[in-house]
């Protein structure tokens, strides 16, 4: 009997309807005899050409391989790097893994879920979920343009992990002890421009202060940009010391619309964000903007397989720091 080539089982595969209890099947196979060697690859060739991480210097030489990746020596400073030296993956292991990890990633699973789909520890998944997003989550817009609205989402704060709490413990389902926005709150800041860039912001406990728009804003809108905000006086005032043109929509009077003039994108943002985060049932405090990062990374599509997430976090850390 002539066996099957593999262009003739993958045709035959794709027309076959896949129940979820199928893919998942699927994807556990394929990670089961996942190879190191393609992770691998991926990462010497984003990291090509990288200079030395530890002093700028873009003169070394070979310096022998260890676990796979090929080790280099700085000729000025002396020290020696790979690929992933003070990036957010150095010193991971199980390569093989990697790859099918970041496909879970991508289909935004819990830890658990991803854990028994790759065949790791569910305590690995979480340390790998807060290894990879934070290095592929610094793929964003350096400034934003034109029309950019602005506003803040707020969340109870979490001690969520957290071995000795601050505070008194809440009940489950707990509520904050003020009414209002208070210090008991996080606050995420999003900006975003009418051509889908965004940018996100933990700026603390409590409002948004007018030091902390300085801080977060000025830096990424240029003086010609429009500016949208809701009516609080800190957006206002961020925006008559930057020299930036404000307008306000008067929520609270239930303005929506004038014209151009909304904060409709900012806020679909937020709700997508919120419901999206109920799957992984509360999140630390200090993990917000983990989360809020690879919620951008899903809503702007650009890295849209385990590859490229995995070059974004090997490349934009080339200068080292």
């Amino acid at each position: 009997m002539r066996s099957l080539t593999f262009d003739e089982l993958f045709a035959m595969l794709s027309a076959v309807a896949l129940s979820a209890g199928d893919l998942a099947r699927l994807r556990e196979w394929i990670a089961s005899i996942a190879h190191p060697a393609e992770c691998i690859a991926l990462i010497e060739q984003a990291a090509a050409g990288r200079p030395c991480p530890h002093c700028g210097c873009a003169r070394k030489h070979r310096c022998g391989q260890a676990s796979g990746l090929q080790r280099f020596r700085c000729l000025h400073c002396g020290r020696s790097h790979n690929a992933l030296t003070k990036t957010p993956l150095a010193r991971l292991r199980k390569k093989e893994c990697w790859l099918p990890y970041l496909q879970c990633v991508l289909e935004s699973r819990t830890v658990r879920d991803a854990a028994q789909i790759v065949g790791v520890h569910r305590t690995t998944s979480f340390r790998w979920r807060h290894r990879f997003v934070p290095g592929a989550m610094r793929d964003r817009p350096k400034t934003l343009s034109a029309i950019v609205e602005a506003d803040e989402t707020y969340r109870l704060e979490s001690q969520k992990g957290s071995r000795t709490l601050t505070r008194r413990p809440r009940k489950r389902g707990g509520v904050a002890k003020r009414r209002g926005i208070s210090r008991e709150h996080d606050c995420l800041l999003v900006a975003r421009d009418r051509s889908g860039q965004t940018l996100d912001f933990h700026t603390g406990r409590g409002q948004v202060t007018v030091e902390q728009l300085h801080e977060c804003l000025k830096p990424v809108l240029p003086l010609d940009v429009l500016l949208i905000s809701d009516g609080a006086v800190s957006y206002r005032r961020f925006a008559a010391e930057a020299g930036i043109t404000h307008e306000a929509v008067n929520v609270q009077a239930g303005e929506r619309v004038r014209g151009a003039i909304h904060i409709q994108n900012v806020n679909s943002w937020h709700s997508r964000f919120k419901s999206w985060l109920v799957r992984f049932r509360g999140v630390a405090s200090r993990y917000l903007i983990h989360y809020s990062g690879w919620q951008r990374l899903l809503d702007t599509r650009r890295l849209t397989t385990p590859a490229h997430l995995l070059c974004a976090a090997v490349q934009l850390d080339q200068v080292g720091g």
